[in-house]
């Protein structure tokens, strides 16, 4: 009996070092997409077959073919070179407003979590306040109030973006807040900040990361939403959503307009959402005490 317990014991450990490489693999594949695509988006303009912003009415709403892979809009432009000069703007866009309110959210999580007091039960209702609406219904009311224009779009995201992360932060704050481990550093005299920054940080850094990067496409989708109704790019520049806006009115007789543009989101918006899952697959601490078990 003894014999088949140990036999069962080590198939098992077995089993999730397998899985472990496998879940390793994933995500250096995962990855290597994403920086695909980061080097793409950094060197579109260089990569464009044709001038994006460049009119030409002759070859207004083209079908694709061998000569335009994309097609073209209604002013004759390369759909394939709008769709790789928005993903600049798509891109990069989103990454500046997941850093944004991953790190204003989570300095306001740490700080009310280890704090308490007035300011914690205050910016915690504010909080409560911005979740209670749906968030493109606010963040709209937002960049109405503000205008159009990317900055101001980045901008009404990140006032409704920031609760998720700082309720995050701040019980990940509480949990480590009485443990043994701290209340050794406090007796040391280290300051608050040190505590807050060097001890604490690291410790809820991976949980965060996960969230930030599992964020990155239901913010790029948001970004694109408001784009689409006027209110992120204006034209003529390209961006994915606001492409997808200058083409729906022509669905039905050059449908390519929009499906370039929403096949680009729907790839881009994949790719980060399936790095988001490995990574919290990979970081995950009871399948690393499997592993070593």
């Amino acid at each position: 009996m003894s014999e088949n317990r140990i036999n069962e014991k080590k198939i098992s450990v077995r089993k999730q070092k397998v899985k472990k490489n496998h879940i390793r693999e994933k995500l250096i594949f995962f990855t290597a997409l994403t920086v695909i695509l980061l080097i793409i988006a950094v060197f579109a303009r260089k990569l464009c077959p044709y001038d994006p912003y460049a009119q030409d009415l002759l070859q207004a709403q083209k079908a694709p073919s061998a000569e335009h892979i994309l097609g073209t809009d209604r002013y004759g432009r390369d759909m394939f070179s709008r769709v790789l000069v928005g993903s600049t703007t798509s891109i990069y866009a989103t990454l500046l407003l997941v850093a944004i309110v991953t790190v204003v959210g989570t300095v306001i999580g740490i700080v009310c979590g280890w704090c308490g007091g007035i300011a914690d039960t205050l910016l915690m209702r504010i909080s409560d306040l911005f979740l209670a609406f749906p968030s493109l219904v606010f963040a709209l009311a937002v960049a109405g109030v503000l205008g159009g224009g990317i900055h101001n779009a980045v901008i009404a995201l990140a006032v409704i973006g920031w609760p998720k992360f700082a309720r995050l932060a701040r019980g990940l704050t509480l949990a480590q807040k009485d443990s043994a481990y701290l209340m050794a550093v406090r007796m040391s005299g280290s300051s608050t900040l040190k505590i807050l920054f060097k001890h604490i940080l690291p410790n809820i850094a991976g949980q965060i990361l996960v969230t930030a990067v599992l964020d990155i496409g239901t913010m790029m989708m948001e970004l694109a939403g408001l784009s689409f109704l006027g209110l992120g790019v204006q034209p003529p520049a390209a961006e994915w959503g606001s492409m997808i806006n200058d083409g729906r009115s022509m669905l039905q007789i050059s449908p390519w307009m929009v499906l370039a543009p929403g096949a680009a989101i729907f790839i881009t918006v994949m790719i980060f959402n399936l790095l988001g899952d490995t990574l919290r697959d990979y970081m995950d601490p009871k399948q690393r005490a499997k592993t070593k078990n």
